[in-house]
């Protein structure tokens, strides 16, 4: 790393990117960044940081710079381009994320899905009790001084993770998601494989996963879950309106009873894992207890707030099975409300592909409204529509559009989660804003 260079990122408003850049500014590198004009949930924690903004331009590439390339843009983005053509330094956001985790003691979290959560629950555990660094994949992301440990969520989309060899890694699910590249679920199994064997002390697994089952590693693997073989085991698990609570035991042993502030049976896995690789580096059960206790969650995951009469929730939903973690949380917090989920289908190749299997999970709420399908910079169209999503759904509901909201305004006392990976916030900002219109009063 060069303390005499700038860090230029191109497409600094990714999750990924923003925390990146974040890390790199409290470690005392300069740091800047360009990006679309839109706004993103991303951007306010850049801007609190004074890291510098900029449109979109060639021009914003000049001598003195290293590029930091963002994964959604090709070799022939204007700025890499430019960049290419002067001779500069350049990295793609995955090489230098390999680069930035040396010399720590770093943990990985894979998954196609709870990644985000489980990383950001672990970074808040660890760094409770000692100097840790961490990357969050939903933008957060932050440097203290002579960090002892290096939590960053490890991404499997393009096999991008591959560029990095952490000391232990936590695997949440093999599952077949990104069929814009992976060709199934062999493919998607071939690249944790590679992975686990890139790891250097351990790894922990749901024990449930028949994938994460079959991987073999260098490494030794321990597995995590409710199940009378699994190394850590959650047992006498109680879920209420205010949490979970149950004990933890590590082959025979009791290590004590934990409680979470949080809501379905993933999170009381995701913590399993926390407390798993936490009790291998001789960190204190009783700090952990206390850490866990104060999780508030991390972005745009079951982020919730009321307005007016209504619970509104946010979540980045965007696959079956987060679609069922979503619902079954929300189901122990709210259990004697009406849950009305408002989901915007994410690429159309993920759309063809879990068709079934989205009307499934989505027919577990009470109401099922489903917006326009969102594209993505690679994949503009396709032979679905959310026409197709809405026919196989079993609730009431229908297409909704941002113009049109106002179905959505006869509910009363009820709990409405808006679900995706898109623009999904545009639809929940103007019902907020016309709920706050018509019911002002309500407490």
């Amino acid at each position: 790393m060069d303390k005499n260079t700038i860090y230029h990122f191109v497409g600094i408003k990714g999750t990924g990117m923003s925390a990146m850049a974040l890390i790199l500014h409290d470690q005392g590198y300069k740091v800047q960044g360009s990006d679309i004009d839109q706004y993103t949930f991303t951007q306010l924690g850049l801007e609190q940081a004074g890291i510098k903004i900029l449109p979109f331009s060639p021009d914003n590439i000049h001598a003195g710079l290293t590029i930091v390339a963002g994964n959604a843009f090709n070799d022939d983005h204007p700025e890499i381009a430019k960049a290419r053509e002067m001779g500069l330094k350049i990295y793609r956001y995955h090489e230098l994320l390999g680069k930035m985790i040396e010399g720590y003691t770093s943990i990985g979290i894979a998954g196609a899905h709870g990644k985000t959560s489980t990383t950001g629950l672990l970074a808040h555990v660890l760094s409770g009790i000692s100097a840790t660094d961490y990357l969050i994949g939903d933008g957060t992301g932050k440097g203290v001084p002579d960090a002892r440990f290096f939590v960053y969520e490890a991404d499997e989309y393009r096999r991008h993770f591959l560029a990095t060899s952490p000391d232990y890694a936590i695997m949440t699910n093999i599952d077949f998601d990104h069929p814009d590249y992976y060709t199934g679920i062999d493919d998607v199994f071939d690249a944790f494989q590679t992975f686990a064997n890139q790891v250097k002390k351990g790894i922990f697994i749901w024990g449930d996963d028949q994938n994460l089952k079959k991987l073999t590693a260098n490494v030794p693997i321990y597995s995590y879950g409710t199940s009378e073989d699994d190394d850590f085991r959650a047992v006498d698990i109680k879920r209420t309106t205010e949490g979970s609570k149950f004990d933890v035991v590590h082959n025979g042993k009791n290590l004590g009873s934990f409680k979470i502030p949080l809501f379905g049976e993933h999170n009381i896995l995701n913590s399993l894992a926390v407390i798993a690789v936490s009790y291998f580096e001789d960190v204190n059960l009783d700090e952990i207890r206390a850490e866990l206790l104060t999780f508030k969650g991390v972005k745009r995951r079951f982020a919730q707030r009321k307005v007016a009469d209504m619970i509104i929730i946010d979540d980045y939903a965007h696959h079956p099975s987060e679609i069922n973690a979503t619902l079954d949380a929300a189901r122990q917090e709210y259990p004697n409300k009406e849950i009305v989920a408002v989901f915007q289908p994410h690429t159309f190749s993920r759309t063809i592909a879990y068709l079934d299997d989205f009307a499934k999970s989505l027919s577990k709420a009470d109401r099922v409204y489903v917006t326009k399908i969102y594209g993505s910079p690679r994949e503009k169209s396709g032979n679905i529509s959310s026409q197709d999503l809405v026919d196989k759904i079993t609730k009431d509901g229908g297409l909704i559009e941002a113009e049109n909201v106002s179905p959505l305004l006869k509910y009363q006392d009820a709990v409405i989660i808006f679900m995706g990976a898109g623009d999904i916030q545009k639809y929940e900002k103007i019902y907020e804003n016309l709920l706050n219109d018509l019911r002002p009063n309500v407490n």
